[in-house]
């Protein structure tokens, strides 16, 4: 099973760059709107100028604080009826490597039931890393006597800690910066962004699960429905797979929307997305947004490739169906895109991993879409 599809960026992803971006016209108080994190203090850094950035999309129902979220938009968002579902893990992780120079971006998935070694615990699914250390923290520092907000605020901190140590392990990379962003940040944000355009191939019924009900062809996704687009997985021919290309639609979506109505030039949508950002998103501490501008743009531009971590195959353990990774494949793979060596002019160059490659704009039945950019999928 080795060389997955590729799995761009998720929604939630995508929001952090686009979210970036908006605070471009808040230079006076988006440096310090956002909540920050001290979960990277300490940690190894990249050297020569290099930058990689984590962004990790965690499936909790309550809101940073560790406040409920409404059972009224628990049910509207179809992810089931108490705060209880879903725990705490990073359903989302992909690690963008940004060289210096200029040089084109790349951005790796990690697929989020690879069956890794997390430190100071057992191995574990690398999803789950953030949720084990959050509850060992919560624990202890409930029996201190410690309340929320600072309980919720501490013991994700312990969370975001070990999901840091156990990826940068894993892969055997530095990590830079991250950002994370909560399940309501990424309702949120597709709300403040407006009605993204998306194609499917067939018309689609999962009412019991992810709540997506849609028709075939091309149709406007808002707010709710952009959620379920994104998150159904059952009922389509390849699972899990299938919803990694819904939300590569939605975000090329979202991207298309951007480049043709200049978004950025409506002060009342920018201040929606820099609302999100306060509330649903936090990064670590030492991230210079506004600094990071520059680069956010050439990524929205297209200056990136994008790729999967590799995968030997599926076990069952402990009653939980896992991937099987191979370390020395899986290092190898991500050093030759992050860092591949320099060619000489004589030298004939190595092969590296290749994106794959997708089909934009046509219908399974080979139509196009209005010309348009926005791929059809299952």
């Amino acid at each position: 099973m080795r060389g997955l599809p590729t799995r761009i960026f998720t929604g939630i992803s995508i929001g952090i760059v686009v979210l970036s971006l908006a605070f471009s016209l808040f230079a006076k108080t988006a440096g310090s709107a956002i909540p920050r994190s001290h979960a990277l203090n300490g940690a190894p850094q990249s050297s020569g100028g290099d930058t990689n950035i984590l962004l990790l999309g965690l499936d909790s129902r309550r809101a940073n604080d560790g406040s409920n979220l409404p059972r009224k938009l628990l049910n509207l968002m179809h992810v089931g009826s108490t705060s209880s579902v879903g725990g705490y893990n990073t359903n989302t992780m992909i690690l963008i490597h940004i060289p210096s120079g200029g040089k084109k971006a790349v951005a790796i998935s990690i697929p989020r039931d690879d069956y890794v070694d997390v430190p100071g615990q057992r191995p574990k699914k690398i999803k789950e890393a953030y949720g084990y250390a959050k509850y060992a923290s919560e624990s202890a520092l409930y029996k201190q006597g410690v309340k929320n907000p600072q309980l919720e605020s501490l013991s994700r901190e312990a969370g975001r800690t070990a999901t840091i140590k156990t990826i940068s392990a894993f892969l055997q990379v530095p990590i830079d910066h991250f950002a994370e962003v909560n399940l309501v940040g990424f309702y949120d944000l597709a709300n403040a962004v407006g009605g993204i355009q998306v194609c499917l191939n067939n018309a689609v019924n999962d009412s019991q699960y992810s709540g997506a009900v849609f028709p075939a062809g091309l149709q406007t996704i808002t707010g709710v429905d952009a959620l379920k687009f994104v998150r159904q997985r059952h009922g389509l021919p390849n699972g899990d797979l299938d919803r990694t290309h819904r939300q590569q639609a939605f975000i090329t979506g979202v991207i298309t929307k951007f480049r043709s109505q200049g978004i950025f030039g409506d002060i009342g949508k920018v201040s929606a997305l820099l609302n999100v950002a306060k509330k649903d998103v936090v990064i670590d501490s030492g991230w210079n947004v506004l600094g990071f501008l520059p680069q956010a743009k050439a990524l929205t531009g297209g200056n990136i490739t994008f790729h999967t971590l590799p995968i030997e195959g599926y076990a069952m353990i402990n009653s939980q169906s896992v991937n099987k990774v191979d370390l020395p494949t899986v290092r190898k793979f991500v050093k030759d895109l992050f860092y591949p060596p320099k060619v000489s002019a004589t030298a004939s160059p190595s092969a590296s991993p290749k994106p794959t490659k997708i089909n934009y704009g046509h219908l399974a039945n080979g139509k196009s879409v209005d010309g348009s950019k926005i791929p059809c999928v299952n």
